[in-house]
């Protein structure tokens, strides 16, 4: 549930729950997500009849942006296993993931973006460089089919 506040919140305060329930531990520990969105695409239209020489502008499909997550490679293969369910055609690994913001003190859930019917569509590891002292990165894309915020 949003809880509003007249200050901002920061955006360095979030988890995420890959459909799985846990939101407690590395698994649930992301470095980075992108931009969450949603946009309702315009059909203009217009009858030939019409008196007046402007458009009418319906609402037309609705369309989400996929959602690129990363994290410090913890040596867990879960992301992997889960694209490969779905290029496996599993069916069932379709999920409901959840991205949670957190108030500066981690005691409460501030705002929450679900992603319904999620699946991953690419997975990156890296890049490595062996004159670099960065944490190795991997890169999980999800696309999914319906967002809500609550």
């Amino acid at each position: 549930m949003a809880v509003q506040r007249d200050l901002p919140y920061a955006q360095f305060n979030f988890q995420v729950d890959l459909g799985t329930g846990e939101t407690e531990g590395p698994r649930a520990g992301f470095q980075e997500c992108n931009e969450i969105g949603v946009a309702v695409e315009v059909i203009e239209y217009r009858n030939g009849n019409e008196r007046t020489n402007d458009v009418r502008k319906l609402a037309g499909l609705t369309r989400v942006n996929d959602v690129t997550l990363r994290r410090g490679i913890i040596g867990s293969l879960d992301l992997f296993n889960w694209l490969d369910q779905i290029r496996n055609g599993d069916q069932a690994a379709v999920r409901t993931v959840r991205i949670e913001l957190l108030n500066e003190d981690h005691t409460a859930v501030v705002q929450t973006w679900i992603l319904h019917r999620a699946r991953p569509v690419k997975h990156v590891s890296g890049p490595f460089n062996a004159q670099c002292s960065d944490v190795a990165i991997e890169e999980l894309t999800l696309a999914y089919e319906r967002l809500e915020l609550e």
